[in-house]
C-alpha cells in the first residue's frame, strides 16, 4: 500500500512540474521530451514520469506516438479560437453569478488582487500575467459554482500559452491602461451586484484581449 502511495505522489509531482513547464513556455511547443533526462532531473524513475506524460497527453498538452516518443503539443489557431469561444461564454456567466453571490471574503480578495495588477505587456511579462490571472480567479471563484471554477481554471491554464504569444505582438508593447481600468470597473460592478453590466464588460474585455490578437496572427499563418 505504501509503495502505491509513493508511486502516486511521484507521478503527481512529475505531472505538476511538467504541466507548469509547458504552460509557462519553459518547454516549447513541439519540442521533444527527453524522458530519461527529465526523470533524472526530477529524482524519480521513468515509470511515474510516463504516467504523468500519459495524463498530460489525455489533456491535450503532450502528443504521443506509437514509439512512445513524447512532444509538447503544438499551438494552433483552431485550439486558440476554441478556448477563446468557451471563455467568451463562461467568464461573463461567472461574473454574473459572482455579482449575486459574492461574500465579504470574496470582496476582500478582489480588492487585494486588483492592487497587485500590472499592465500585461512585454515590460512586465510573467509577473503581470500571474497577477492578471489571480485577479480574474477572484472574480470567478466568487460565483461559488465549483464546476464552473474547475472548468475556468483549466481554460485559463491552456489559454495562458496563447497570451504569451500576444505579449510579443505589437499590442503587447502598449501600456494597456484600458485593461487596468476595466478590471477595476468589473470588480466594482460585481461588488455592487450589477451582474448584467459586469457580464457585458467582461465580454468586451475578452474580445479585445491579447488572446484575440494571438488568434489573428495564428490564423494568418
Amino acid at each position: 500500500m505504501t509503495s502505491t502511495n509513493v508511486f502516486s505522489s511521484k507521478s503527481e509531482v512529475a505531472y505538476a512540474e511538467i504541466r507548469d513547464r509547458i504552460l509557462s513556455g519553459a518547454l516549447a511547443p513541439g519540442s521533444r521530451l527527453a524522458q530519461y533526462e527529465l526523470a533524472e532531473s526530477l529524482h524519480m524513475s521513468i515509470t511515474p514520469l510516463r504516467e504523468a506524460i500519459r495524463r498530460l497527453s489525455s489533456e491535450g498538452l503532450i502528443d504521443l506516438d506509437t514509439h512512445r516518443d513524447a512532444r509538447v503539443a503544438r499551438m494552433d489557431a483552431a485550439e486558440a479560437r476554441q478556448l477563446f469561444e468557451v471563455r467568451l461564454s463562461l467568464d461573463p456567466s461567472a461574473v454574473e453569478l459572482a455579482a449575486a453571490r459574492r461574500t465579504e471574503a470574496d470582496i476582500t480578495a478582489m480588492r487585494a488582487a486588483v492592487e497587485r495588477l500590472l499592465p500585461v505587456t512585454r515590460q512586465w511579462g510573467e509577473e503581470a500575467l500571474t497577477a492578471h490571472r489571480d485577479f480574474h480567479r477572484t472574480l470567478y471563484r466568487a460565483s461559488h459554482n465549483d464546476v464552473m471554477v474547475r472548468l475556468l481554471d483549466d481554460l485559463w491554464d491552456k489559454s495562458d500559452r496563447y497570451r504569451r504569444i500576444g505579449l510579443v505582438l505589437p499590442p503587447g508593447d502598449g501600456p494597456r491602461t484600458r485593461d487596468l481600468d476595466e478590471h477595476r470597473q468589473m470588480m466594482e460592478l460585481v461588488i455592487s451586484g450589477d451582474g448584467e453590466r459586469a457580464a457585458e464588460l467582461m465580454r468586451n474585455h475578452i474580445r479585445l484581449s491579447l488572446t484575440a490578437s494571438a488568434i489573428e496572427v495564428l490564423e494568418a499563418r
